[in-house]
Order: C-alpha cells, then structure tokens, then sequence
C-alpha cells in the first residue's frame, strides 16, 4: 500500500490580486464558513488543468472564483511553493492522489472597480461559489488569514510580492 507521503504534489496557480490603493484580495472560504477557530480566508488558487500554463491556470482561476478579468501581470513569484495537506483533512481525491499542493503564484494589478468582483455568481455563473464574502487587506496580514498550514506558503507569496503591493 502506498502511503500520503510518495503521493505526488498537485500542481496548481494562485493569484495575488493586488487594488490601486496596494491592499490584496481575499475571500472568506463558503465551506469553512461557520468552522470555530479556523482562519478561512485566502486569495484565489486552484489546479493547473493539462495543457495549461501556470499563468493561464492563474487567470482562469482569478475568472472563476472572483469574476474579475481587468488585470495586468505585475509578476511571477520566483519558485514553486508546496505544502502538504494535513492527514485530518486529506479526504477524497487528496487521500487517493496527491500528497498536497505546489502552487506557482502570480501577481496581478486590478485595474476595474469593485462592482466587477461577484464571488455569489463567479465566472459569470458558470460556477459555485468558492467565497462567501470577501475583503482587501494589507499582504503582509493576510499570512495570519490562513489555515496554520497554508501559512508558510502565504509567508513566502508575501516577501515576493511585498514591493508590489503598493498603491498605483
């Protein structure tokens, strides 16, 4: 029997949605909603489908969970970041396939208004709803934000992209 730990790690893109006033997009888990003493939060990230790049799959991702598409790429984080997913929490495909994730992380200028963001009826409504609310903060809190062992990921995501998240 093979164990968690010779699982491979599922590749995946995350998006740092960064506002003209330099305060970064993060979205309150609509399946953690109502957890005590979780930190649901986090900024939106999913798989890289075969045949994507990592940017595409970060654009897609950023389409899907959020509904915005008015960004320019302000940067690429310099590394592949992984992380294992707790054996409590590994269920489903996680329990079966991947040991965690490795994420590539990308940094983005939002270039629209508020209004574009619909996290009830993201990707034009073509899928659930990944976020039951949503806020900007500042990137350097958003590590704080996080389930405890996404928090060494999110650390990383912030000292990469620290001198772009600034206001425009």
């Amino acid at each position: 029997m093979t164990s968690r730990a010779d699982l491979p790690y599922r590749p995946c893109a995350g998006a740092v949605l960064i506002n003209r006033a330099g305060l970064v997009f993060v979205g309150h888990r609509a399946d953690l909603e109502g957890t005590p003493d979780a930190a649901p939060w986090q900024m939106p990230q999913g798989g890289i489908d075969n045949g994507e790049s990592p940017l595409d799959a970060a654009r897609r991702e950023l389409w899907e969970e959020t509904s915005v598409r008015s960004v320019e790429l302000l940067g690429e984080a310099p590394e592949w970041y992984r992380y294992d997913v707790p054996d409590d929490l590994a269920t489903g495909r996680f329990q079966r396939k991947w040991r965690g994730q490795t994420q590539k992380w990308f940094a983005f200028r939002f270039l629209g208004t508020d209004d574009e963001i619909n996290i009830l009826r993201p990707g034009g409504g073509s899928h659930p709803a990944e976020f039951s609310r949503w806020d900007w903060k500042p990137l350097s809190e958003v590590p704080s934000l996080v389930v405890a062992f996404k928090r060494p990921i999110y650390e990383q995501v912030a000292a990469a992209f620290a001198d772009l998240a600034v206001p425009a």
